[in-house]
């Protein structure tokens, strides 16, 4: 609409015997432009505003398997010598079926780059929604409960001597390449207690076929906790085709 502006400006001072029919017809023109444009907005919004998605409309779509994109960062817990929080790496694969049940398989990596694996982690139970997330339109609260499998699988001989120093009791001997399930036992690595059931309040957004979370807290603090709900987005994951 600028430019039919200026058109008319300078056509005005070009001709000042312009004649009003034909002002009138150009009147006209720049109304229909702006009629257009307006419809046009409120078509584009219509269209934003359809791929807002309800809960039930997010569960049907999340029924699936997706992947990370490349190894992911997360800040955690432990500390440096200069009280620096410590990163640590991973990739992700995700599994939701249409009767609400997940499964979680993690490998946490000594580096950024994803060439150390040192453990395999799989996570498998059943998920509550918890309603509306306000970070973006259509993401949702959800909370993850891991009450059917929580399996270690070391990777690395370093880990499985560092699990049999600090798990030994209750477990059989660590041994790389060998998985031991932890539901419900002490796993004083993890901070687990007798009888604990691992669960996280998560989020979840969809969009274009991208699987958002939510991201971890800066100071590493786990999602354990509902008042710990995370406040912004993880890097998605891609549905696996």
């Amino acid at each position: 609409m600028y430019h039919l502006g200026k058109d008319l400006i300078f056509i005005l001072k070009k001709d000042s015997m312009l004649k009003r029919k034909k002002l009138a017809s150009i009147m006209v023109l720049l109304s229909i432009g702006i009629i257009h444009n307006a419809s046009a907005q409120q078509e584009k919004t219509k269209t934003q505003n359809s791929r807002i998605m309800t809960v039930e409309q997010v569960k049907k779509v999340s029924v699936g398997e997706w992947v990370s994109i490349a190894p992911e960062v997360r800040p955690s817990i432990a500390k440096d010598a200069n009280g620096n929080t410590k990163p640590f790496y991973l990739t992700r694969t995700f599994t939701y079926s249409a009767d609400g049940k997940f499964t979680l398989e993690m490998i946490n990596t000594a580096d950024p780059y994803g060439k150390v694996p040192l453990v395999k982690i799989v996570l498998k139970g059943h998920t509550e929604w918890q309603g509306e997330h306000p970070i973006a339109p259509g993401a949702q609260k959800i909370h993850y409960i891991a009450d059917e499998a929580y399996e270690i699988t070391p990777l690395i001989q370093g880990f499985a001597d560092a699990m049999n120093h600090a798990a030994s009791t209750g477990f059989n001997k660590w041994v790389v390449g060998e998985t031991q399930n932890i539901l419900a036992k002490v796993f004083p690595p993890f901070g687990l207690t007798d009888g604990q059931i691992y669960g996280e309040y998560d989020l979840v957004y969809i969009d274009h076929d991208l699987m958002f979370w939510g991201a971890k807290h800066v100071d590493g603090r786990s999602f354990e906790k509902e008042e710990n709900h995370p406040d912004n987005l993880q890097i998605p994951m891609v549905r696996k085709k």
